[in-house]
């Protein structure tokens, strides 16, 4: 009989295992624990979200420091231990519930969580892709590799782009594997997300955004003369090149924020709007 397929990542799944299962690793290190928390600042204003709580080494960590925390957890074995553990504590709530389904809080939260590597990108994006959630910072724990691009310089992936946009993205350290339980064929990293005080682009802008970063980054390694041709005109290209202070030929990923940002406003003061690149669905 043919294995089912997680639905995220193509990866086979075993008889019983949940779908977004693969890759969660449970994090032992009191110690390391309570930095989390308090790198995210956590107090008792704070409504916190926790995705992927496993056995709730983290969730009791937080709920002594928040007011609320929403702990998501879809292993059936794992809920029961949640629910053991925060029986007297009546600001936590125990939601059994996919991760990918989940419904974001409507309220101003924290999310502070160690995910699971085979969903880290979709679970990033569903925090970061719509400006106009009620995320207001975090701190996450996943796979280093991922950690490394998503804070990276360089940037190939128009989701990114846009995040930036939006929120700051921050590299912290590195997290050994030996601090879970299974241990990870690699390391995991902490990274810290908090959202700008003042967007570099409106956030009732975010489709239009979505929409230039998009076409921009198809070729991530091509110049920036080539990337913008077909929105912009030679001369505006030429003038736009001046304002940007690029001199050389650079490729889009090597692309700033503020630059990002200088290309979005002169397309919209600029250019026609028949002429904006489309994104039919931004995340």
């Amino acid at each position: 009989m043919t294995k089912k397929t997680h639905k995220y990542s193509n990866k086979k799944l075993s008889r019983g295992e949940p779908p977004n299962f693969s890759g969660q690793h449970l994090m032992h290190n009191k110690r390391l624990l309570h930095e989390i928390v308090d790198r995210a600042k956590i107090c008792k204003e704070d409504t916190v979200l926790e995705l992927g709580a496993g056995k709730g080494a983290l969730t009791t960590v937080l709920n002594e420091r928040a007011g609320k925390v929403l702990a998501v957890e879809y292993d059936f074995k794992f809920v029961e231990v949640l629910k053991k553990k925060t029986a007297q504590s009546q600001n936590t709530k125990i939601i059994h519930q996919d991760i990918m389904k989940v419904h974001l809080p409507k309220e101003k939260f924290v999310v502070v969580s160690n995910i699971p590597f085979s969903i880290t990108t979709p679970i990033m994006k569903m925090l970061l892709s719509n400006p106009l959630t009620c995320l207001q910072r975090g701190v996450i724990v996943m796979e280093k590799g991922a950690a490394k691009r998503f804070t990276s310089n360089f940037v190939k992936d128009p989701y990114i782009a846009a995040w930036k946009m939006w929120f700051d993205i921050q590299y912290v350290k590195v997290i050994s594997r030996k601090n879970f339980s299974p241990p990870p064929r690699v390391d995991s990293a902490m990274i810290t997300i908090n959202r700008k005080p003042k967007p570099i682009v409106s956030y009732s802008d975010y489709v239009i955004f979505w929409g230039l970063a998009d076409y921009v980054l198809k070729n991530p390694q091509i110049s920036v003369d080539l990337a913008l041709r077909g929105v912009f005109t030679p001369p505006q290209i030429k003038h736009l090149k001046r304002s940007l202070q690029i001199k050389n030929e650079i490729s889009v990923a090597t692309l700033s924020e503020q630059q990002w940002g200088l290309i979005f406003e002169t397309m919209v003061k600029h250019v026609p709007k028949f002429r904006w690149p489309k994104i039919k669905k931004p995340y």
